[in-house]
Formats: structure tokens, sequence, C-alpha cells
């Protein structure tokens, strides 16, 4: 059997990437062709630094649509780094060229610095993604079988979060996380969402709560098995949190804070609504650690084995 190929674009040059990555092809065997868009002379020193004795092979952009691409078989697209400021979105470009022939439909990005690769222009690779694709409506799902949350914002200040907390965002996002599941997990997904203020409470004459989170929750009830809003100080509580598949709160910390504490690094960063599946590993890229051979792997793990057979 033939298995579509993993695109996988590494990152930044200075991070913990290729550290796991080796780790994780050495811990579990991906089925799947994985083709590495990036700087050829990068990999062969980061390949002598990690003493990595896998095959990697070669190919040009053109060659990728010529050649029958094996299954276990690590592949090559060199990038050149002699422009540092525009390596990585140089890498991503191949990539995106790549989905949009319809070469595969999956794609992994190791760690980003988004203030000196996305220029703030984006408020993260996510958004960066979605917007070379022109998509509107996506959403960021932190994933784990046992629990996964959204953040219907994802990295903005705090003071600007109940300005893009609307009822049109907020179904959106709901729609595209209940489609996902069903499409790709097979499942009618039970999700809680959080109140945005403490305990779903507002001194204020406007409660974001009653105004806004209730009413969609409400209105989506008979397609959706949605049910809120909930205080988020109690939601992840054991005994609450085992009746749901994925928690949406409204702001990033507000949930990805709980599921790291929770789960660690053994969690994986998928882009919902996008016309390929677009997965990362759930942390950065960890600079202070390069070289130490200490990095767990388990995220990258979670992500090739997500994507394996999809």
């Amino acid at each position: 059997m033939n298995f579509k190929p993993i695109l996988i674009v590494p990152g930044e040059q200075k991070s913990i990437f290729f550290e796991i990555f080796f780790k994780s092809i050495k811990l579990k065997k991906v089925t799947s062709p994985l083709i590495l868009i990036c700087c050829k002379k990068n990999l062969y020193h980061e390949i002598e630094r990690f003493k990595f004795k896998g095959k990697i092979e070669e190919l040009s952009f053109n060659e990728i649509y010529k050649k029958k691409l094996l299954n276990r078989k690590i592949y090559l697209i060199n990038i050149s780094n002699k422009i540092p400021a525009f390596y990585v979105k140089r890498c991503f470009k191949i990539a995106f060229d790549l989905l949009r022939k319809g070469v595969t439909n999956k794609i992994i990005n190791g760690p980003i610095n988004k203030t000196k690769t996305l220029n703030k222009k984006f408020l993260g690779v996510t958004e960066y993604i979605a917007d070379s694709f022109k998509k509107k409506k996506f959403a960021m799902l932190i994933y784990n079988p046992k629990l996964s949350v959204c953040p219907i914002t994802t990295h903005l200040p705090l003071s600007l979060v109940k300005n893009h907390i609307t009822k049109k965002i907020l179904r959106e996002k709901i729609q595209i996380i209940n489609d996902f599941y069903k499409k790709f997990l097979k499942i009618k997904p039970k999700i809680a969402v959080t109140g945005l203020n403490p305990h779903c409470e507002s001194i204020l004459k406007f409660n974001e709560d009653e105004k806004i989170i209730y009413p969609v929750i409400n209105s989506l009830k008979k397609k959706v098995n949605v049910k809120g809003p909930f205080p988020s100080d109690t939601i992840f509580l054991k005994k609450n949190r085992k009746k749901f598949d994925v928690i949406v709160g409204m702001y990033h910390d507000q949930v990805l804070g709980p599921i790291k504490t929770l789960f660690e690094h053994d969690a994986i960063n998928i882009t919902l609504g996008l016309p390929f599946l677009r997965v990362t590993p759930d942390h950065g890229p960890n600079e202070k650690m390069v070289g130490k051979n200490k990095s767990n792997p388990i995220s990258l793990i979670n992500a090739l084995i997500f994507l394996d057979k999809k």
C-alpha cells in the first residue's frame, strides 16, 4: 500500500527540531514517505551531531512529481539559507506549492520564531498558513485523544480579547471543531465552552457570557453536542473534563495552560479548516536546549503517527 508523503518544514535553523526528529524516526517506524524541505548543509550538520544512520535521498522540486516515492523513506528538497531572514518562508513556499499541486495533503512544520519570521504581520503560524490559502474560517486545536482544547483567540494581548469574542466567530470555531472530529476521527465530539469572565459573571452591564456565549451555544445544541458556558477555573477538574472531548476557551492561556499542565508535551497542534492536514509539535524552538540531546520527542512522534495513515 502506498501512503501519501508527509511534508516536513523543520522551521528555524536554531531549534531542537532535528534532535526530536531523529529520535522520533528511531522510536517510531513511519510508513509514509517523508519529504524534508530545508537546507542540506544544516541538515547534514545535524545528522553528524546526532549520529543519525538513516538514508536520505535528495530530489529537486520537479523530481518529486516524476519519481515514485517509497514508503518508509526520507527525501530532501534542498533550500538555500543564504538569506536567513527569508529562509523559513522559502521552505513554506515550496511546501505550499506541493500541497496546491496535490502531491499530498499532509504537512508538519517545526517550531517557528513568530517575531523573527513573521515580523508581527500575523499573530502566529496558524494565521500565516490560513492567510496563504485565503482561509478566513479556521481554528487551532491542541489535540490529545483524552482531551483537546481550542482557544477562540490565539496570541492576542488580553486587553484585545473581548473585542474578538463575537457570535459569528464563536459559532464558526465550534462548527469547525465538530466537522473535523466527524470527518477525520469519526466521532461526534462532546464540546464544552468556557466563559470569558471569572465564574461567567461580570460587574459590568454587558456580560459577554450571557449576551454572546450562551446564545451561540443554545443555537447550536440541535446540531452540535455542545454545553456551557462553564467557569474556566473548574471545567478542567477531573470529574468535569472527563465528560468532554474538547474544551473551547476564549483566549490562549485560558485553555493552553491547563492542557500543558495535564499532558505537558503529549499533544499536537492541528490547524482546522484548511484544505489539507497541518500539524505541528506543541512546543517552540527552545534554543537553550539545542545540541544537548535532552529534548522530549513525544509531540513530534504523535504528529507523525496522526498523519501517517490519514
